[in-house]
């Protein structure tokens, strides 16, 4: 069984598809709105927009003879979550970093002050 954050993954590794989560940001949108925005045909649309639903990203329904997609961002909220993860460890090496810069200006400047 794949773990749903793989999916997840997986559906937004391709720009295509971050691109059609970007245009549903604004509203849910028929198939066909959103086949006008790529040049591809629709059945190639349509193949991205399962993958995005698979992974629970987008969710449809129908309204008369169209079906409208809307985005669901509660996926979203496990990408968030293990970025996370990541946004302490770059805070703690962006952290060190600054120490380590200031501590070689402060050094830099001793060194210079002693040759003048």
């Amino acid at each position: 069984m794949t773990h749903p954050q793989n999916m997840v993954f997986k559906a937004l590794a391709d720009p295509t598809r971050r691109e059609i989560l970007s245009l549903l940001r604004s509203g849910g949108s028929s198939v066909g709105d959103i086949a006008v925005n790529f040049q591809m045909s629709r059945p190639a649309v349509s193949k991205h927009l399962r993958q995005l639903r698979e992974a629970g990203l987008i969710i449809d329904r129908p309204v008369g003879t169209a079906r409208i997609c809307e985005l669901n961002p509660e996926p979203l909220e496990l990408i968030d979550i293990w970025l996370s993860e990541y946004r302490v460890f770059w805070k703690n090496q962006l952290s060190r970093l600054k120490a380590h810069v200031e501590a070689n200006q402060h050094v830099n400047h001793s060194k210079s002050r002693q040759h003048r």
